[in-house]
């Protein structure tokens, strides 16, 4: 009384276990990187800590018009990665303007901060959407 399994059922089981490894291998990648990032470094903060702690000390230097400008620079981002990519980016700009004892977040410290914050492989983006905002990027060379 052996039952065999038919040819398409095999490959549909096939076909769902590589895919289910897919998924959580995917899954597993993206849970792994937020873990890398909730570690405390020698300091005995993250670099999420660090993040939140340039936010909280310059909150109160955004003006209206550096939300905007950072709300317009950050437009290419897909939604999905928006406000993480916006807290980061932010984060850094905090960072420079504690360094540099700013009175106010400014455009200058929002470009530096945004090519800063992010990789490489995304400043071609950053480069377009500076061009059609009709920002000159003389002055940024260096940080590209």
């Amino acid at each position: 009384m052996g039952a065999s399994l038919d040819g398409w059922f095999v490959w549909f089981i096939l076909f769902w276990v590589v895919l289910m490894i897919g998924l959580m291998s995917i899954g597993g990648f993206f849970m792994f990187r937020k873990f890398l990032k909730r570690m405390p470094k020698e300091d005995g903060k993250s670099d999420l800590d660090w993040q939140e702690f340039y936010l909280d000390k310059t909150i109160h230097l955004w003006g209206e018009d550096a939300k905007s400008l950072l709300n317009e620079l950050t437009s290419p981002v897909p939604e999905l990665f928006r406000q993480v990519a916006k807290e980061k980016i932010a984060g850094k700009i905090g960072e420079l303007a504690l360094d540099e004892h700013a009175t106010k977040i400014n455009d200058d410290l929002i470009i530096r901060g945004y090519i800063q914050a992010t990789p490489k492989r995304d400043h071609k983006f950053l480069r377009k959407k500076l061009d059609e905002m009709k920002i000159d990027v003389a002055p940024y060379e260096h940080l590209f």
